[in-house]
C-alpha cells in the first residue's frame, strides 16, 4: 500500500468495452496515450500546455471530475450545475492516491466562474466576499486567496484569462506556497508566464499526445519569443 501523501498519483482507465472508448474525446492524440499509457502526475506542479483543441483542458476537466468535483468549478462537495457539457472521459478514469492523501480538492475554471459565484451566493457562508461585485481579475485573486489553503489537489483550467502580467506572477507565488504545504496541482495553461514556474513539471499537449519538455522549448515560447521579437512577421500573415 502507498501512503505517500501525494492526492494524485497516477491516472489510468478503468477496464471498458472498447467501444465506450471511441470518437470524441477519446480520438484525441493526447487522450488516446492516456488510454493506452495511463498518466503519472508530479507531486508538485503538472503543466499542459499546448494549442486549442489539443485536449489539454479535457484532460483536466476529467481529471477533476474523477477526483469528485465539478466539471463547472468549485471545491469538493459544490455540485452546481448550469448545462451539462463536460466529455465522458472522466468517467472512464479511475485514480491512484496515496492512503494518507488528502481528499479535498478545488477545481478553478475560467469559463465557469461566473455560475459558480451565483452558487455560492444561493449557498452562503460566514466572511464570503461578494464575488460578483468584484471586476472579473480580481474575484480570482480573491478566490486563490481564500480557497488556495490546503494541502489537497488543485485543478485550474487557463487561470491566466483573467489575471495581468504581474497578477500571473502573484499566481505562480500561490501555486509555490500550495506546494510547500503538501498540496499538488494540475493546470492547463497558453501562458509562457506561468509555465516558466521553477520546478514544475511541462507535458506539452499536441498531434504527438503528451511529451514531456523543458520550458525554453515549448512551442508556445518560441512563438511569444519571435513575435516579441518582431511581430510584423506575423501580423502582415493577417
Amino acid at each position: 500500500m502507498d501512503f505517500a501523501p501525494t492526492p494524485v498519483r497516477r491516472v489510468e482507465v478503468e477496464a471498458h468495452d472498447p467501444a465506450a472508448l471511441q470518437g470524441w474525446p477519446f480520438d484525441l492524440p493526447a487522450v488516446a496515450q492516456l488510454v493506452r499509457e495511463g498518466l503519472d502526475l508530479a507531486p508538485g506542479v503538472t503543466f499542459l500546455v499546448g494549442e486549442n483543441g489539443s485536449g489539454k483542458s479535457t484532460l483536466v476537466e476529467g481529471i477533476a471530475q474523477a477526483y469528485g468535483l465539478s466539471p463547472e468549478g468549485g471545491s469538493t462537495g459544490s455540485r452546481h450545475s448550469t448545462r451539462v457539457s463536460e466529455s465522458p472521459l472522466g468517467m472512464a478514469l479511475v485514480l491512484r492516491r496515496g492512503l494518507a492523501a488528502s481528499r479535498w480538492g478545488f477545481f478553478l475554471r475560467a469559463e465557469t466562474m461566473h455560475g459558480w459565484y451565483s452558487y455560492l451566493e444561493e449557498n452562503p457562508r460566514d466572511g464570503e466576499p461578494s464575488f460578483h461585485e468584484m471586476s472579473h481579475g480580481e474575484s480570482f485573486l480573491a478566490v486563490l486567496e481564500s480557497r488556495f489553503d490546503s494541502k489537497g489537489f488543485f485543478c485550474l483550467d487557463e487561470p491566466e484569462a483573467a489575471l495581468s502580467f504581474s497578477s500571473t506572477l502573484g499566481l505562480i507565488a500561490v501555486l509555490q506556497r500550495v506546494v510547500a504545504t503538501g498540496g499538488q496541482v494540475l493546470c492547463a495553461t497558453h501562458s509562457p508566464v506561468l509555465a516558466a514556474m521553477p520546478s514544475a513539471r511541462i507535458l506539452e499537449v499536441g498531434e504527438w499526445g503528451l511529451r514531456e519538455a523543458a520550458w525554453a522549448d515549448l512551442e508556445l515560447v518560441q512563438h511569444w519569443r519571435r513575435f516579441l521579437d518582431a511581430p510584423e512577421r506575423y501580423l502582415r500573415h493577417l
